[in-house]
């Protein structure tokens, strides 16, 4: 897989509704993701001797790597409940259930572990999971179902157990 053949790729898988790719070819290995936290777990190889930094293709995935959070930022009156919040990565809209007939994913008192899924938000006719950072017990759900939600806005508060 020569540089122009990765160029084609990443330019299409940009353009297009993909969220993730992910191949291998001839010893290469590319992954592609533009959701904000990659659910993948073996690092992408490239050859890069051969690419120049100039050449160096900035894509979606490239900006969704560098727009990755660890856990999201306190306040000191949340740190002290040990609440941490979820927040949205995208803009779009909030469903708090998989379909109108179906219960919520969460609900307050319910019991949350790393990677449940809280809610999905549609962009573009794209459905995003939005998955827990952290375990814990909801606390707050502070949008209602099918509401517009804007990028980094306060979704659900989660209140950790730090200690236990």
């Amino acid at each position: 897989m020569d540089e122009k053949a990765i160029k084609a790729l990443i330019e299409q898988v940009d353009q297009s509704s993909i969220r993730e790719f992910d191949l291998t070819v001839d010893g290469v290995h590319l992954y592609l993701s533009k959701n904000k936290t990659a659910n993948h777990s073996v690092p992408a190889t490239v050859d890069t001797s051969q690419l120049k930094a100039s050449d160096t293709p900035v894509s979606a995935a490239d900006n969704a790597a560098q727009a990755v959070e660890e856990v999201p930022k306190t306040t000191a009156a949340e740190s002290e409940d040990n609440l941490q919040t979820i927040k949205s990565p995208l803009v779009g809209v909030a469903y708090l259930q998989p379909n109108p007939e179906a219960q919520s994913y969460v609900k307050v008192g319910d019991q949350v572990k790393v990677g449940d899924v809280v809610c999905v938000i549609e962009a573009m006719k794209m459905m995003t999971e939005i998955k827990s950072q952290v375990a814990g017990q909801i606390a707050e759900i502070l949008i209602d179902n099918e509401s517009m939600v804007d990028y980094d806005q306060p979704l659900i508060k989660v209140k950790t157990e730090v200690g236990k």
